[in-house]
């Protein structure tokens, strides 16, 4: 066993983040400033896309890509049960209405023939969400959404650095939404970036992330600025510091090698537990795509096993591992239950999956050994309990 706990997560912050936030520190200028600015160059350039932007929260993100694209009380919005509480809870603050979509029971992402049945008169846009870091089937789900008009707006918070059919994942839909919260692929701590090709809704997502008032803002406490300024529309508060901007720019310099190492502990996950019939692994990546490796997600073949998927996580954790599950689908929650009338049944696939999910850790700041752990680990779990 162990000596000591193994977290589910740990961020990679180095002296290069701690020095760039000492130098921004000492510059005066800590809120959205220089080097947010910086930061969304470096990020447009490393995805390929015309115009990121920069913001608090991949929530955020979703929130202001859905209010630029026109998403307004009344609308229908297409969006994974099997997701974190955000992707949905963006749709009901523009007073839209979330419908949602079952999961492929192998990559749990969107169910694309699901989300086209879902289509009505009401329905605007859709939100796939690249879970755990594996492209959806973006062709798939493009051609539903440009037969009926809709408009697509990716859900990446997994996904950085993903690629599909060679494309970086945050040039493909509408607009895409990256979340560098502390346990992403990179970080700011709490920080998002919206991506788009659209110059408008770039500009859109821009002005309303600042309360509104028109374009550079914060320009105007800047030798070049001004003190006046208009509200031309009423905005949001969801700009991005320059002290979280300064960590993200170093992360971001890191990200190829970063998934380097993820990629390198997700093969030998699968390495450890291919001869295993009582798990079902994460499928691997098709050619051509890129797996961004954000989460390693299990499903245990529980009528192999004589333990549910609780206990198997308290025996990791009695042994030293830290996990968690991703996600409890959205459905399974009081208030869309609640409020929309849905039922377990109404979802079987997410709702089977659901008992079944088990993340383990996966991020740089592990060692080979710590995977070995946990292999070892998991693999005397199952020795131990299979029937």
């Amino acid at each position: 066993m162990r000596a000591q706990f193994l977290p589910f997560h740990v961020p990679d912050i180095a002296e290069d983040e701690i020095q760039a936030v000492v130098e921004t520190l000492r510059s005066g200028w800590l809120t959205t400033g220089p080097k947010v600015k910086q930061f969304e160059h470096d990020f447009a350039r490393y995805i390929g896309c015309q115009h990121a932007v920069a913001v608090n929260s991949g929530t955020a993100a979703l929130h202001l890509a859905l209010e630029a694209v026109g998403i307004a009380e009344g609308d229908e919005v297409l969006v994974p049960t099997m997701t974190f509480a955000a992707t949905a809870e963006v749709v009901l603050y523009l007073k839209a209405k979330p419908v949602l979509i079952d999961c492929r029971p192998d990559t749990l992402n969107l169910d694309p023939e699901q989300l086209e049945r879902a289509v009505t008169q009401n329905t605007r846009a859709s939100i796939p969400v690249h879970f755990g870091g594996l492209p959806c089937e973006m062709e798939r789900i493009l051609e539903i959404v440009r037969h009926y008009n809709l408009k697509v707006i990716e859900d990446a918070a997994h996904a950085l650095p993903a690629r599909y059919h060679g494309r970086m994942v945050g040039t493909i839909g509408d607009i895409t939404c990256f979340s560098f919260y502390a346990t992403k692929t990179i970080t700011t701590g709490e920080g998002g970036m919206a991506t788009t090709e659209n110059a408008d809704w770039a500009e859109r997502m821009r002005i309303m992330s600042l309360h509104g008032i028109s374009k550079d803002a914060w320009k105007r406490y800047t030798a070049e600025g001004s003190w006046y300024y208009e509200i031309l529309s009423p905005g949001y508060k969801y700009n991005l510091t320059d002290v979280a901007a300064a960590i993200g720019i170093q992360q971001l310099k890191k990200s190829d090698r970063f998934w380097e190492i993820r990629q390198h502990y997700a093969a030998l996950y699968h390495e450890g537990f291919k001869d295993m019939p009582e798990l079902t692994l994460p499928p691997l990546a098709a050619e051509g795509q890129q797996h961004a490796w954000h989460l390693y997600v299990l499903q245990l073949n529980l009528e192999r096993l004589r333990i549910n998927r609780g206990q198997f996580i308290e025996l990791l954790k009695q042994r030293q591992i830290g996990t968690s599950v991703h996600f409890i689908p959205l459905h399974l929650h009081p208030y869309y239950r609640d409020t929309f009338g849905y039922r377990p049944e109404d979802f079987p696939v997410a709702s089977a999956a659901f008992e079944r999910t088990v993340s383990l850790p996966l991020y740089p700041r592990m060692t080979e050994a710590d995977v070995q752990d946990v292999i070892e680990t998991v693999q005397h779990i199952v020795k131990q309990h299979r029937r």
